[in-house]
């Protein structure tokens, strides 16, 4: 594939993710819309080890444009998201440890002070569908029309942004949220001695 001029950002992205522990292992994905061009990680490789050749270009109804054969298992719910959301130009999915806690407990996520709308105290929850599911990707798409940022049910967080940078600050943004958020309700059950 010739590279393309996000390729570079996104696999800087992709190894920033996986050196911070939001994306361990393979898992987690990345796409960046430019036009009607979507440039998405490729299924089963690390975001870690990711280089700019491996990047799928598909189209906006899924079909390869460019790139390797194999686009994310979730191309559906990032595509999902593009339709339903047309000033989102960039999609990161995480299954960071502490945020995939609570979305596999059912514990929804506060949110900080600056986070978003008051009125609305926790982060959205998409009820569970299985990955890769055409109804995952529906349930996220809408989800995600008037909302940022969305935990999935068993399984993690996807954040949108203006940019990519923006959607993956997001992501890292929510996973120190719930990790503040686990640190204090253990902190708020322990009786120090002394």
């Amino acid at each position: 594939m010739s590279q393309h001029p996000l390729t570079k950002e996104i696999c800087e992205i992709a190894h920033y993710l996986y050196s911070k522990g939001l994306a361990p292992g393979k898992s987690g994905n990345i796409s960046v819309r430019f036009q009607d061009t979507v440039a998405i990680t490729p299924s089963g490789v690390s975001l870690g080890l990711l280089k700019e050749n491996e990047i799928v270009l598909t189209d906006m109804d899924g079909q390869l444009v460019a790139g390797g054969d194999n686009p994310s298992s979730e191309l559906q719910l990032h595509l999902e998201v593009y339709k339903n959301k047309e000033e989102t130009a960039g999609i990161v999915h995480t299954h960071s440890s502490y945020a995939t806690g609570f979305a596999m407990s059912g514990e929804k996520i506060e949110r900080l002070e600056g986070f978003g709308e008051r009125s609305k105290p926790f982060l959205k929850m998409v009820d569970y569908k299985p990955p890769g599911t055409m109804e995952l990707a529906k349930l996220v798409g809408e989800g995600l029309k008037y909302e940022d940022v969305v935990i999935l049910e068993n399984h993690g967080v996807v954040a949108t942004g203006e940019d990519l940078n923006e959607a993956a600050l997001l992501a890292e943004f929510v996973e120190e949220t719930a990790k503040t958020q686990f640190v204090a309700r253990v902190l708020s059950k322990i009786e120090f001695l002394g």
